[in-house]
């Protein structure tokens, strides 16, 4: 997996910036500076982690004016000698002493490979390498928060603390069934068992906290339903802070289904705003409305817009069948109208159609027109998918689907040890099962996984990281 070839690649975007950053990292990297950088020293002479100012040249021509930080190994991110060209930052400059640099004895990098050096050559885990991207893509406060726990080594903790219980005690089975005159097994199933069940819970509760590290990463796939003229695209342009629909009197206005990433509280929702709810015999629209309710099917969240200025219908009823048994949030919207309809009215009317469904489903009154009552809506959806504040000291939220898969094999691995506990199974059944929940934790950080599975996570990471 390990390829000492000096690499290098452009570190920052390939848009016209202040400055830009090539990176070099390898065997040769001080090598391929001393060849194209001209100022008052050799590079390759200096002391580790200075930066020094001059020239990049391409034989007798002059590239760019350069800042040149120059770090051995091994106390770089890459754990090998790296040179980082910070330049101006246009795009043809950036490219021409990229080109440069790779005339002079470096090979493109590929994408990751930079991080994965640094995980080949133990400078971080596995889960720590997965958060670096995390942290390039985290698009809200917490996505980034988790991301930096994990970075730190948050989940690498977790999974060693309970790595090291799990080979304990499968090493004193291994050493009790070698050497029975001396050691003896005699009611450590009991012992056992007790221990399983201490770490399930633990694999437990990580298992559970991916919901949760699901909705910070990638954000509450959110539905607005409604009938037609409730009020939800003026919602989603409250919601979004800008015209992102088409407002008006006329019902029907939304035929198609318009798509928004909004921030509320530190967290993403992208919204979905669907066709009003109705029979309608106009093809088109009639295509928009069973967009909405396929959508409202896949949703982390629907909220429900009601127009308290006109009487509930059949339209209304339609989507409160929809709602029931669904994270649901209703609006009881135009409040700042004359208002036929009231939290007890649709309190009553939710009950008779969809009974004990609705006993959970919160209902706040809101004028998105006059944008009341939305700072109410905002701090319940942060209550709902987060349980109020988060601590990132703590927790450790898991965010990544490998992760996730990994843990759920160790956890089932212990169910299984537990059972052969219970069935009066002989020990070495016990150590078989519990070293399969040790390698399944040792795949997250990295002690256990195959070549292909590296080049694949890798792979899914930016050129020049």
């Amino acid at each position: 997996m390990y390829s000492k070839e000096t690499i290098a690649a452009i570190s920052t975007g390939m848009s016209n910036s202040g400055i830009g950053i090539v990176r070099i990292s390898g065997e040769e990297a001080f090598q391929v500076i001393d060849k194209i950088y001209k100022g008052k020293e050799v590079l390759s002479k200096v002391q580790s982690h200075t930066i020094h100012y001059g020239y990049i040249v391409d034989g007798k021509e002059t590239i760019d004016e350069v800042l040149v930080s120059i770090m051995r190994a091994p106390r770089t991110f890459t754990g090998e000698d790296t040179v980082e060209i910070n330049c101006h930052g246009g795009v043809y400059v950036v490219k021409r002493v990229l080109d440069t640099v790779l005339r002079n004895g470096a090979r493109p990098a590929e994408p990751g490979e930079f991080t994965k050096r640094a995980f080949l050559n133990g400078k971080m885990d596995l889960s720590q390498a997965e958060a670096v991207i995390d942290v390039i893509t985290a698009k809200n406060e917490y996505a980034l928060k988790s991301s930096m726990s994990q970075l730190k080594g948050s989940v690498k903790k977790k999974i060693e603390e309970i790595r090291k219980q799990i080979i304990y005690h499968t090493a004193f089975i291994e050493t009790a069934l070698d050497d029975p005159e001396h050691i003896s097994v005699d009611g450590y199933g009991e012992q056992l068992e007790g221990v399983v069940e201490t770490l399930s819970e633990e694999l437990k509760d990580l298992i559970d906290s991916s919901e949760n590290g699901r909705i910070m990463k990638e954000g509450i796939q959110t539905v607005i339903l409604g009938k037609p003229n409730a009020g939800k695209s003026s919602l989603l342009n409250v919601l979004s802070g800008r015209e992102r629909a088409i407002v008006t009197d006329i019902e029907g206005t939304t035929r198609d289904v318009l798509e928004e990433q909004i921030q509320i509280q530190g967290l993403n929702l992208n919204v979905i705003d669907t066709a009003g709810i109705r029979e309608t015999e106009d093809k088109v629209e009639k295509i928009g409305v069973d967009k909405a309710k396929e959508y409202a099917e896949q949703a982390d969240l629907i909220i429900y817009v009601v127009d308290a200025s006109r009487e509930l219908d059949e339209n209304d009823i339609e989507i409160m069948k929809i709602i029931a048994g669904k994270k649901a949030v209703i609006l009881l919207n135009k409040m700042d109208l004359n208002v036929l309809i009231s939290k007890e009215n649709l309190e009553q009317q939710l009950h008779k159609e969809i009974g004990g469904a609705c006993k959970n489903i919160p209902m706040i009154e809101i004028s998105a027109k006059e944008e009341q009552g939305i700072r109410d809506f905002e701090n319940l959806l942060k209550k709902m998918f987060l349980q109020g504040e988060i601590s990132f000291n703590d927790e450790v939220y898991i965010t990544n689907m490998r992760q996730k898969s990994a843990l759920q094999d160790a956890y089932n691995s212990l169910k299984k040890v537990k059972e052969s506990i219970e069935m009066g199974m002989p020990e070495d059944f016990y150590s078989i099962d519990l070293m399969d929940a040790y390698e399944a934790l040792g795949s997250i950080t990295g002690e256990t996984i195959g070549e292909d599975l590296v080049n694949e996570i890798f792979s899914k990471f930016c050129m020049g990281k």
